[in-house]
């Protein structure tokens, strides 16, 4: 299946199990304008038959070429976008966590958390604020190790159905965010106790430090704990999809 546009960028995607079952074929050939995100590219997938109606309804992941990529991350003539369904793995929740030198996406990692079962589902942001900038360094071995077992304690002490967490390293600009956390339960309860626990766990355990920039330059390394501090964050839950067995 080819999908083109006049005077576009030609990118490679990789589709496996049911999507590649539903388009009939695992790769296909898809043209974007230049400039054009991940995003982008599955919207576009989104409006094909009939490989569009399963992808909207799964909770996908992306990498471009071979490595884990957000949605807002820029295609390339030549890229391969893969696009991945949830793997197989037991009954367990759905687990995701990265460390990312790129601004976050909100829509990825909300996504990420996707489930029939759920009825509700909360999102934390971590934004910078009243700062021109924070500057984030991280252990990255460990550090995405850690947010994963972070997840997976709270999920299981919380009865979540996925959790994903993503932070960022690097330099991080004013109300821009620095951390996603997004987790889905049958009940809202058990989903803001989840996400309240995550955040909470990945500021306390998590090996990441933080530096304060302002108009004066950089400013001293905050040392009161390993990874965020409150003072320098505006804590933003979004709660959706409310309780469909009544929570």
């Amino acid at each position: 299946m080819d999908v083109r546009v006049s005077e576009a960028m030609l990118v490679t995607v990789r589709l496996f199990a049911m999507l590649r079952e539903q388009a009939g074929g695992g790769t296909l050939e898809l043209e974007l304008e230049p400039g054009a995100t991940v995003d982008d590219a599955l919207a576009r997938l989104a409006q094909e038959r009939p490989v569009g109606e399963l992808l909207r309804r799964l909770p996908v992941q992306t990498a471009v070429n071979r490595e884990y990529a957000n949605g807002l991350t820029v295609l390339s003539a030549g890229d391969e976008l893969a696009v991945i369904p949830p793997v197989s793995g037991g009954e367990g929740p759905r687990l995701h966590a990265r460390l990312s030198g790129e601004p976050l996406d909100y829509e990825h990692v909300r996504r990420l958390v996707d489930d029939p079962g759920a009825g509700a589902i909360v999102v934390f942001e971590g934004v910078t604020r009243e700062v021109e900038a924070l500057d984030y360094e991280a252990y990255a071995e460990m550090a995405e190790q850690e947010m994963r077992r972070v997840l997976e304690a709270c999920a299981q002490r919380n009865g979540l159905l996925a959790a994903a967490a993503e932070h960022r390293s690097g330099r991080v600009t004013l109300g821009e965010p620095s951390v996603i956390v997004a987790v889905s339960a049958p009940h809202r309860e058990e989903a803001f106790a989840g996400a309240r626990e995550a955040i909470d766990e990945i500021k306390e355990r998590v090996p990441i430090w933080k530096r304060e920039e302002s108009d004066g330059g950089a400013g001293d390394w905050v040392h009161e704990r390993p990874a965020l501090h409150a003072d320098h964050e505006r804590d933003e839950a979004a709660e959706s999809g409310l309780d469909r067995e009544g929570a």
